[in-house]
């Protein structure tokens, strides 16, 4: 009898965990669905072509964000070239080649801790080491590391969590018929933990593509009137674009902060959709 109700109490704990559970999700996807709208509605009337090929503008009517959207797409590419094949390559090593002992432990732990540092932090970093000591300036190349910097620790840990949750077996019938490890690795072991990869990437690339403070901190500038040609150039980018707008006291320019935000999430929609594509063509094959 006693553990019978014992039984009903944990389901009936059960049950309200769940429906705690569920509530808390409807509250949050309605707060974003309210969030979305507003931005939306007030964005919305500005978005149009004009909008998008305009560079920006004292004047509400003229301004756009073209420079922000090439500064943007620089920013993110070259954020992707110097921060993918590093953190992938670091990841195999530390789950494949290196030897689980108290130093690979000990950089494990602090790759971690750096996966939790405030962003501001490593502008700082960038500043000093970039901008300054390195003496790039204020160019795309400079942030692109900055922005490396900050998503190589979440590249490193989605990449080693993919990585191990390949079956062992896997890597043991590939050595029975005479494998070497680099063959098992890259024959085996990274395409079966590709979609896990390509997912942390997508997740390191879309914070990268939405954080302000370390291009505030390494000087990315507000107001520019051309399209960066080259990676040395000065740049700006949407978040630091839409930061602007939003500090003005027209109403105009917050309106144009809505649409920026708008063309913001587009492009990492854009991202996040290529990212499953890929999984599932490589999900096929």
């Amino acid at each position: 009898m006693q553990a019978g109700l014992n039984l009903a109490r944990r389901h009936a704990r059960a049950r309200l965990f769940k429906s705690f559970c569920i509530a808390m999700t409807m509250f949050s996807v309605l707060i974003l669905g309210v969030l979305v709208a507003q931005v939306s509605m007030l964005g919305l009337p500005w978005l149009d072509w004009d909008f998008l090929s305009s560079f920006p503008s004292r004047f509400p009517e003229k301004a756009g964000i073209k420079s922000a959207l090439f500064g943007t797409l620089w920013l993110v590419s070259l954020t992707a070239l110097f921060a993918i094949p590093t953190g992938v390559l670091a990841a195999v090593y530390l789950q494949e080649y290196a030897k689980q002992n108290r130093i690979t432990r000990f950089i494990n732990i602090n790759i971690a801790n750096l996966a939790g540092v405030p962003s501001i932090v490593y502008g700082i970093l960038g500043l000093a080491m970039f901008v300054r000591f390195m003496d790039l300036g204020r160019s795309v190349v400079a942030g692109a590391l900055t922005m490396a910097l900050l998503i190589l620790p979440v590249i490193v840990i989605a990449a080693k969590e993919a990585i191990r949750a390949v079956p062992a077996s896997l890597r043991q019938a590939a050595f029975a018929v005479g494998a070497t490890r680099w063959q098992v690795t890259r024959a085996h072991v990274l395409p079966q933990a590709f979609p896990g990869i390509l997912t942390g990437v997508i997740l390191a690339l879309s914070r990268a593509l939405g954080e302000t403070a370390p291009l505030i901190m390494i000087g990315a500038l507000t107001y520019i009137a051309f399209v960066p040609a080259g990676p040395m150039d000065e740049f700006t980018a949407l978040p630091i674009q839409i930061f602007n707008w939003t500090t003005r006291p027209q109403s105009e320019f917050h309106e144009l902060s809505s649409a920026g935000i708008i063309v913001l999430l587009v492009v990492l929609l854009l991202m996040n959709a290529t990212a499953v594509y890929i999984r599932y063509r490589g999900s096929r094959t």
